[in-house]
């Protein structure tokens, strides 16, 4: 395990656990929703995503936390492990309506100067609620990354489905920095 490509829906404890690994391997951590969302959560045009994503997973090892399908191809590619976080709805919910409002309540910056707003959760638009999002995205991450898992095309790459924090215990603990 030394290119590590973290997925799931938000609320998942994609970054939490994406961080804990790159710590354990002694490897770059890459988050793409930083490197997606730009000042006023403005996108990123897609060929300078991808070309961010390409030069900050060339190096040899590395952690990628995030879902972006326009990079998906390029991480994927390099990987050699994807850590599907798919743990029970109700979890989901629980993480990211706690995440949501402390983030809101003590105006956490979170990438280029965006923070959630209030109004976001009170709305019921996913596009502009996290909460909202996470909920209808549950059954649709879990049904890709399980199909995903079972295509030719990634063939490669070892699948670890990660459904509770026992799971994610016994991962942290299994993985040892490359010599």
């Amino acid at each position: 395990m030394m290119r590590v490509s973290v997925v799931g829906n938000s609320g998942s404890g994609k970054s939490t656990l994406a961080r804990a690994l790159a710590v354990r391997l002694g490897v770059p951590y890459v988050e793409l929703d930083a490197i997606h969302h730009q000042r006023d959560w403005q996108p990123i045009p897609i060929s300078g995503f991808r070309t961010r994503v390409a030069a900050a997973t060339s190096g040899s090892r590395w952690v990628v936390d995030g879902n972006y399908s326009a990079v998906r191809d390029l991480v994927w590619a390099r990987a050699d492990t994807v850590v599907v976080l798919d743990p029970p709805r109700r979890a989901v919910m629980r993480q990211i309506i706690l995440r949501t409002v402390r983030r809101v309540a003590f105006r956490v910056e979170l990438w280029n100067g965006n923070r959630e707003r209030w109004r976001n959760l009170f709305t019921r638009d996913p596009n502009e609620s996290v909460i909202v999002w996470a909920w209808h995205r549950h059954s649709v991450y879990r049904d890709r990354y399980l199909a995903m898992a079972n295509d030719p095309r990634w063939r490669h790459l070892t699948f670890v489905r990660i459904q509770s924090r026992k799971d994610i215990r016994r991962l942290l603990n299994s993985v040892r920095p490359a010599a």
